[in-house]
């Protein structure tokens, strides 16, 4: 999708899925390749950022958890759900046990730039090489490790008011390429640019120290009903 002949594709993707290219920064026969179209920038005003603590960083399909260690009830009987080894770090890992995660899906149709949650100073961030499956609710429901065996990355963002948040960006099929753009131990706003993926479908994983912050109700409710909510990056997430 970075060849040249690829951008042909772009117009009949617009097209098919009714994008509104009056939220691109640039024009769409602007791109010189799908993928430059796919990890496209949009203008400010479109994902305007709310007056909440804690956002959503990214647009997508959400589910949260108020706490982490009951979230083996939520997917399919007989699968457990492993941070240590999602973590990469089993201290990090216990840190984290009893607090609050959000998992928010990327589809191919979704603005694909993810972006801080809330202000703080993010550390530099670690990658953990795994191989690409996908992470669809499909695949998820049957063979839960995907998300801890795929490559993603870890990153601490260090807050005033929240502790740290650990903000993990998930590969999937297609996605081979998670690029972060941000400044390393450099202060950020709440809703700053972090970073985007390339072509394909992909994921990230916010989690909260126990006890820092409340999940938004129409996330938890529709999670307890194992119903994703759609929402753009900087709407409210967690207070």
């Amino acid at each position: 999708m970075s060849k040249p002949d690829s951008a042909s594709r772009i117009q009949p993707f617009i097209e098919k899925y009714g994008m509104n290219p009056a939220e691109f920064l640039d024009s769409p026969s602007s791109y010189k390749s799908f993928n430059e179209f796919f990890f496209r920038k949009l203008k400010p005003e479109a994902r305007p950022i709310d007056s909440a603590p804690i956002v959503f960083p990214a647009d997508g399909r959400h589910l949260g958890f108020a706490d982490i260690s009951k979230i083996d009830s939520f997917f399919v009987k007989g699968q457990t759900f492993d941070l240590p080894a999602l973590l990469g770090d089993p201290a990090l890992a216990k840190k984290y046990a009893h607090g609050s995660l959000v998992l928010s899906r990327l589809c191919p149709v979704d603005y694909h730039r993810y972006h801080f949650p809330a202000a703080g100073i993010p550390s530099e961030t670690h990658t953990i090489p795994g191989p690409l499956f996908s992470v669809s609710p499909i695949a998820l429901a049957q063979k839960l490790s995907y998300l801890w065996t795929n490559k993603r990355t870890l990153t601490q963002l260090q807050t005033e008011e929240f502790g740290t948040i650990l903000i993990l960006e998930i590969g999937a099929t297609c996605v081979g390429s998670i690029h972060q753009i941000y400044t390393p131990n450099q202060p950020v706003e709440k809703g700053a640019e972090k970073g985007y993926f390339a072509f394909g479908g992909s994921s990230t994983i916010t989690i909260f120290e126990a006890g820092k912050v409340t999940l938004a109700k129409d996330l938890l409710e529709n999670s307890s009903k194992q119903i994703e909510l759609y929402a753009r990056i900087g709407t409210p997430m967690a207070e």
